[in-house]
């Protein structure tokens, strides 16, 4: 299967999961930035951010723009959980534990390295894993300019790749 993301890994111990991804971007930290940690950047990639206090404590609310198969929206409310402006933005938010992203200049870009802790039965983490490689790949197009419109929004490139991570015991 052919994507524009590397594949991500995941660790387990009883129904706690640790889902990890490194992206390679061709843009700087800034504009990263701006994508993972502001209510502008997230809606093109990810979830409507709604309230969103930029601090470390601050309140959040990750409200995604595509459904599920029942046609629900996740929302998500929690707290920032650290922050270092222009380097990390952690979230710990209902549904989805843990959302870390590290940004770090690299080779004329930027590193993401990002960590979900999340706790659920193995299909929930192999769902994650699936949602977050999309969402990734919704990512490096809305860098590029060309954020996701969620009109067009279906299940079927994440049900490949729930299959791909079923398949590869990711």
């Amino acid at each position: 299967m052919e994507t524009s993301c590397p594949f991500g890994s995941s660790e387990s111990r009883g129904q706690t999961h640790l889902l990890r991804y490194e992206l390679r971007l061709p843009h700087p930290v800034d504009e990263v930035w701006e994508a993972v940690a502001t209510p502008e950047g997230l809606p093109g990639w990810l979830a409507a951010a709604e309230p969103f206090e930029q601090r470390q404590g601050g309140a959040i609310t990750l409200r995604w723009l595509n459904t599920d198969e029942q046609g629900n929206a996740t929302v998500a409310p929690g707290r920032v959980t650290a922050w270092v402006p222009k380097r990390v933005a952690e979230y710990t938010v209902d549904v989805h534990g843990r959302v870390r992203f590290e940004l770090e200049p690299a080779d004329g870009g930027t590193l993401l390295r990002f960590v979900n802790e999340m706790t659920g039965p193995d299909a929930e983490r192999l769902s994650c894993l699936a949602g977050w490689h999309n969402h990734f790949e919704y990512l490096r197009e809305a860098l590029a300019g060309r954020p996701k419109d969620w009109s067009t929004w279906t299940l079927d490139h994440w049900r490949e790749l729930y299959a791909e991570y079923e398949r590869r015991g990711a």
